[in-house]
C-alpha cells in the first residue's frame, strides 16, 4: 500500500517486546508508514506498559528488516552513555545503513538517566550538558571523517585524544529535541535539525519560529530538518480510544514537566489523577480517522517536514490498516 514519505511510525519500546517492535515496524511499512523513530528509555513510563528495550540494540536489528529511515527519538548523551561512545554507536549504525540514520538527542529525564547518575542536574545545567555533548559529537564526527584524532576538554565532558575508526561516508545528522523556543533557537544554531512534540498550534508555532530564525545559512544534512512526534489514540469506538489513552498513555494527560520524576511507580500514582478532559489540547482521542487526519494535516501545514505517529493503544495492526487506507493517502505537504 502506498503511503507518504513524510509520515513515519514512532515505535513504543515501552509497550512492546523487542521482537514485537520489529514485526510491528515491518507491518507499518507495508501499510504505508515511512521511517521509524525509537526512544531511548531505560524504564517504561508506567509499570503496566511492561517493556523498555535498549535503543541501539533494537536499531541495529531493525535496520536490517525495514527500508525506511531511522531516528533516535531521543537519546541523552552523558549519563548512561558518554557522548563519544554514543557517537561511535551512531557512526556504526550509519555504516550499516548509509544515509538512513538521524541522531536525535535531548537533555534527558530522571526516569531513565538517574539509574546511573547519583546527581540529577537542574534544567539549565542539563541543557548546557546537552549542547556541550553535541559539540563533542560533531567535532568527533568531523575530525574522524578526515582520518585525524582530536581531544575534548569541556565543563562537563572530557575525551582523550582519539578518533572513530569506523566512519560512514557521511556523518549522521544531529537533531535536537526541544519543547520550547529557547532550546529550539539553540538547536537552530548548533544542530542539523529539530525534534519536537505535538502541541497546541500557537505553542508549536513559537517553537518552529525560534528554530527557523536561528538556522544557519548552511542547509542541514538529511532531507528532514523539523521532525514532529505525535501521540494519538484511535480505536473503533470512542470509549475504547479513551480507555486506551487512560490505561496505556496517562502521561499524555499530565500538564506538568516530567523530567524530574524518577520512577514508573511515581508516574502510576499520578496517573490515578488523570481525567479525560486532561488530554484536551495535548492528544487527539477519537474513533473517527478523519479527525486524526485533520490534526496531522494542520501540523504539516505549519511547516513540519516529517511526522512520526504513535497510536497509544495495543491495537497497532488494526490501526495500521485503518490509517493506511483512510488517513495516509489523504495527507499532503
Amino acid at each position: 500500500m502506498i503511503g507518504q514519505d513524510f509520515i513515519g511510525y514512532a515505535i513504543a519500546t515501552e509497550q512492546f517486546a523487542p521482537t514485537e517492535c520489529i514485526e510491528l515496524a515491518r507491518q507499518a511499512e507495508n501499510r504505508g508508514f515511512h521511517g521509524f523513530m525509537v526512544g531511548d528509555h531505560f524504564q517504561p513510563w508506567v509499570p503496566g506498559q511492561g517493556q523498555s528495550a535498549h535503543v541501539w540494540s533494537l536499531l541495529g536489528a531493525l535496520g536490517s528488516q525495514v527500508k525506511g529511515d531511522l531516528v533516535t527519538g531521543v537519546a541523552a548523551p552523558g549519563y548512561r552513555m558518554h557522548p563519544a561512545v554514543m557517537a561511535q554507536a551512531a557512526a556504526t549504525l550509519a555504516c550499516l545503513y548509509p544515509g538512513r540514520l538521524s541522531l536525535g538527542l535531548g537533555s534527558g529525564e530522571a526516569l531513565n538517566e538517574h539509574v546511573v547518575a547519583p546527581y540529577w542536574p537542574e534544567t539549565k545545567e542539563r541543557t548546557d550538558r546537552l549542547f556541550e555533548a553535541i559539540e563533542l559529537i560533531n567535532r568527533l564526527f568531523s575530525i574522524s571523517a578526515q582520518g585525524r584524532q582530536c581531544r575534548f576538554e569541556g565543563r562537563f565532558h572530557r575525551m582523550e585524544r582519539t578518533r572513530l575508526w569506523s566512519m560512514p561516508a557521511e556523518s549522521p545528522p544531529v537533531l535536537v529535541a526541544a519543547g520550547g523556543p529557547i532550546n529550539a533557537r539553540r538547536a537552530g544554531e548548533h544542530a542539523d535539525g529539530l525534534i519536537t512534540v505535538a502541541a497546541p498550534p500557537e505553542r508549536l508555532c513559537r517553537v518552529l519560529d525560534a528554530f527557523n530564525s536561528a538556522v544557519p545559512e548552511r542547509e542541514p544534512q538529511g532531507p528532514h530538518k523539523v521532525l514532529l512526534q505525535v501521540h494519538l489514540s484511535w480505536a473503533p469506538t470512542a470509549q475504547e480510544a479513551l480507555r486506551n489513552a487512560l490505561r496505556e498513555w496517562p502521561t499524555g494527560g499530565m500538564p506538568f514537566p516530567k523530567a524530574d520524576i524518577r520512577s514508573p511507580d511515581d508516574f502510576e500514582a499520578m496517573a490515578a489523577c488523570v481525567r479525560p478532559e486532561d488530554f484536551e489540547g495535548r492528544m487527539v482521542i477519537s474513533e473517527d480517522p478523519d479527525v486524526h487526519r485533520q490534526a496531522l494535516q494542520r501540523y504539516l501545514d505549519m511547516g513540519v517536514d516529517k511526522i512520526f505517529v504513535h497510536n497509544v493503544g495495543r491495537n497497532q495492526v488494526e490501526w495500521f490498516d485503518e490509517f493506511g487506507k483512510s488517513v495516509l493517502p489523504k495527507l499532503h505537504r
